[in-house]
This record gives C-alpha cells, sequence and structure tokens, in this order.
C-alpha cells in the first residue's frame, strides 16, 4: 500500500493538512491554556477583593463580615477557627499546621469534603495575616463553574478542529487545482507534440509567476530544438548530396571500366578518375568525422609547443606551389600549446578557399597579446559575401549557391571546430591589409 500519493497535488494538499493541523492544534491548545489562565486570575481577583473587604471588617473588631462571607475562616495564631461562613459550619478550610505556614499571601488549589455526604469540592484558597496580630484569614470560591466552562471549551474546541482542518484542507485543495491547472495542460500539449519535426508550440500561460516563466522557457527551449533539428536535417540532406554525386561518378567509372576491358587506355582513365573520385569520398568522410566529433565535444588535440611563425613558413612553402597562391608570412616568434597537425589543417583549408574564391596572394601575419595569440589569414580576392558572413562558418555553405561547385562547404567549418577544441575563437572579416577575406584565429596564449 502506497502511504505518500503519486500526485503533486495530493502532496502538496497532504503536507499542507498535516502542517495546517500542527499548527492549528497548537493554537486552540494555546487558546485553551489562555481562557485557563483567565479564569482563574478572574477567581483570584475576586479572591483579593473579598479578603480586602474581610480584612477591613476584622480590622474592626467586625467577626460578622466573616460569617455573613460564601466561603471564609479566621484563624487565630494556634491554629483554630475564630469565625467561620454559616456555609462551612463546622469545615475546615486550613488545617493548623497550614494556618502556621502562612506568612504572606498564598493561593493553593485543593479538594475538600465540603458537600453533603462527603462529596469532595475543589476550591481555589486565598490566605493572608490580617495585620500584625498573628490571625491569618483565609477565603475560598469553588471551582465548579471553571470546570465546567474548561470542558465546555474542550467540547467546542473538539469539535471544531476536525471541521477547520478539512474546510482548509478542501480550500488548499482547491486552490492547489487552480494553480496547478496549467501544468496539466502544458503536461498534455507537451505529451502531444511527438516529434520535433512541428510547428505545434506549448500553450501561452498569462501572468508573470514561475509557471508562465516556466512555460515560456520550454515553449523557447522547444524553439531552439526545432531550429536544431532543422539544422541537422538540413546537414544530413547535404551531406546526402555531397555523398551522392561522388558515389554516383564512382560507379559510372567503373561501368565504363568494365565495359572497356579491351581498351586499356580507356579502363585506365576510368580507373583513375574512379580513385579521384574515392579520394573525394574519403576526404569528405574525414571532414564529416572532424565536425560530428567536435559537436559531441570528442575532437581530441595532441598539445605541444608550436612556434606560429615557424608553423605557417613551412606550410606556406607547402601551400604555394599547390594552390597557385603567392603566400607571405609576417610578424615575430610566438609559441602556444597546440596541435601542429590540426593548425596545418587549419592553414590548408584556409589557403584552398582563397585559391577557389580567384585569389592570386595571401598573407599570414602572427601576433599576440598577453592571453592570445593572433593568426590572421588575408587574401586579395572578392571577400566573402554581405550575407555570408554570419553563416560562412556553418556547415556545406558556400558563396556559390550551385550544388555543383568546387568543395563541399565544409573548410571554415573545419577551421571553427579546430579552433574550438583547442579553446579558441575565429572571426570573419573583409578588408585590409589585401582588399578581400580576412579570418582572424585567436589561440589562448602559453
Amino acid at each position: 500500500m502506497r502511504l505518500i500519493p503519486r500526485s503533486l497535488r495530493s502532496r502538496l494538499a497532504l503536507m499542507f493538512g498535516v502542517g495546517t493541523s500542527i499548527v492549528l492544534l497548537l493554537a486552540l491548545s494555546l487558546l485553551y491554556v489562555a481562557l485557563e489562565r483567565q479564569l482563574h486570575g478572574a477567581v483570584d481577583a475576586d479572591l483579593t477583593g473579598r479578603s480586602d473587604d474581610l480584612i477591613a471588617g476584622v480590622r474592626a473588631h467586625d467577626l460578622t463580615v466573616v460569617v455573613g462571607d460564601p466561603m471564609a475562616q479566621l484563624y487565630d495564631t494556634a491554629g483554630t477557627p475564630v469565625a467561620t461562613s454559616v456555609a462551612i459550619a463546622g469545615r475546615l478550610l486550613l488545617d493548623p499546621t497550614e494556618v502556621r505556614a502562612v506568612h504572606g499571601t498564598t493561593t493553593a488549589t485543593k479538594t475538600l469534603p465540603l458537600r453533603a455526604a462527603g462529596a469532595p469540592l475543589r476550591v481555589r484558597l486565598l490566605s493572608r495575616p490580617v495585620g500584625s496580630s498573628g490571625q491569618i484569614l483565609s477565603v475560598a470560591q469553588p471551582l465548579d463553574a471553571i470546570q465546567r466552562a474548561g470542558t465546555r471549551q474542550l467540547a467546542v474546541l473538539a469539535v471544531a478542529t476536525p471541521v477547520l482542518i478539512a474546510a482548509l484542507a478542501a480550500l488548499c485543495w482547491l486552490l492547489l487545482r487552480a494553480a496547478l491547472r496549467p501544468v496539466d495542460l502544458l503536461t498534455r500539449e507537451a505529451a502531444a507534440i511527438s516529434t520535433l519535426d512541428t510547428g505545434r508550440r506549448l500553450p501561452q500561460i498569462v501572468g508573470d509567476d514561475e509557471i508562465a516563466r516556466l512555460a515560456a522557457t520550454l515553449d523557447s527551449m522547444l524553439t531552439r530544438l526545432s531550429v536544431a533539428f532543422e539544422r541537422e536535417r538540413a546537414f544530413v540532406d547535404d551531406a546526402s548530396h555531397e555523398l551522392r554525386t561522388p558515389i554516383a561518378v564512382l560507379q559510372g567509372e567503373l561501368e565504363l571500366a568494365l565495359g572497356a576491358v579491351d581498351n586499356p587506355d580507356e579502363v585506365r582513365e576510368s580507373l583513375l578518375a574512379a580513385q579521384g573520385q574515392t579520394v573525394r569520398l574519403g576526404r569528405l568522410a574525414e571532414d564529416l568525422l572532424l565536425l560530428a566529433r567536435e559537436r559531441v565535444g570528442s575532437l581530441v588535440v595532441h598539445r605541444e609547443p608550436v612556434d606560429l611563425i615557424d608553423l605557417a613558413r613551412a606550410e606556406a612553402r607547402i601551400l604555394a606551389p599547390v594552390t597557385g597562391l603567392d603566400i607571405e608570412v609576417h610578424g615575430e616568434p610566438v609559441i602556444v600549446e597546440a596541435d601542429s597537425g590540426r593548425l596545418r589543417q587549419v592553414l590548408t583549408n584556409l589557403a584552398v578557399n582563397s585559391a577557389a574564391a580567384g585569389a592570386t596572394e595571401a598573407r599570414v601575419t602572427i601576433g599576440a597579446d598577453r592571453q592570445h595569440a593572433r593568426l590572421e589569414w588575408a587574401d586579395d580576392g572578392p571577400g566573402f559575401p554581405a550575407g555570408l558572413l554570419d553563416t560562412a562558418f556553418e556547415r556545406f555553405i558556400r558563396g556559390d549557391a550551385s550544388r555543383t561547385a568546387t568543395g563541399a562547404g565544409l573548410g571554415l567549418s573545419i577551421v571553427r571546430a579546430v579552433v574550438a577544441a583547442h579553446g579558441g575563437a575565429a572571426r570573419l572579416s573583409n578588408g585590409a591589409p589585401l582588399g578581400g577575406a580576412v579570418v582572424t584565429v585567436r589561440l589562448p596564449a602559453s
């Protein structure tokens, strides 16, 4: 049997009911004690007033005031009654030992066999000396009325407490139901959204409370997830398109080779073309794998001290004849902790991009400040299109909208991925020093 409810509403109502019950019981108990003390205080005040009046009469040698009091006795120094109220004739409020123990105003509650047939009676006693004569005056008040009032109070509290607790619990349930109704609505709507490929959104919750802010946050999260889903779907579509072309060419070349087995020159030409497409497929697969690793944070870089100026000069000598660019390297030696192989990949992609854009000259500038090392690649090409500066780092983004353009549009994406794996950042711009595209890479300084 499950003691704790599954529903949040039920748990909150249960906690509220238990907490309210404890607080209410404590409050009603304090109220009962306060009423009891107030009643006893009223009795003590009445006894004090009667005692003052009787002492005044005794000092005037008028003992009839004691005899006429409802419940009073006057004792001599030996503890023997001198005057007794008619209502308690033949009875003692205090025994001689108790009389001798009175040295000031004292109050006490005791049970006396004062009723008929010796029935006990609870009384409140106030005893005090009468001046310096040594006499002791004791006045009493029965507590039957107070006990009956206390009993009635307990009965009222015993009936009212469960009713109040039930009413408060019901009110709490209604309030929680109203407060959590938007949560139920959000839950049903969220369960109805079965895929991110949908235009459905969570309903707007009116107000500026926690639930309204939660709904707005969840709706914003769904929007971001939908955008990410669209990007991933576009990535898959673009990757499929990029893979489809070389595979189709590869298949065609192989079929040509099989159909021309008697012509060695044609077979050789087809196999060479197929080999080129295989290389292209391998490069594309490696690029996609690198981007996938960077996306999940598993792109590994093997850090070692690297002099950026030496690295740039060495790569410039290799890339210049391959790309047809006139590459100049400027700057001072800057040492960083980086993966030299990955940095060469960055320079290679930048050179290939510049050459594909029609640039003839490129300049690499190395610099550093206290926090970052800077590698700036600039060319004299046409630069990035104005609408491409914000998206050029995205995958499969190319300046030429034609899908037959050379390259898969992954070069700058790989540049950003490698730089990010080193804890750096890359930025695109156009302009000086050569008037074309400028890619600025910042790496953490050693």
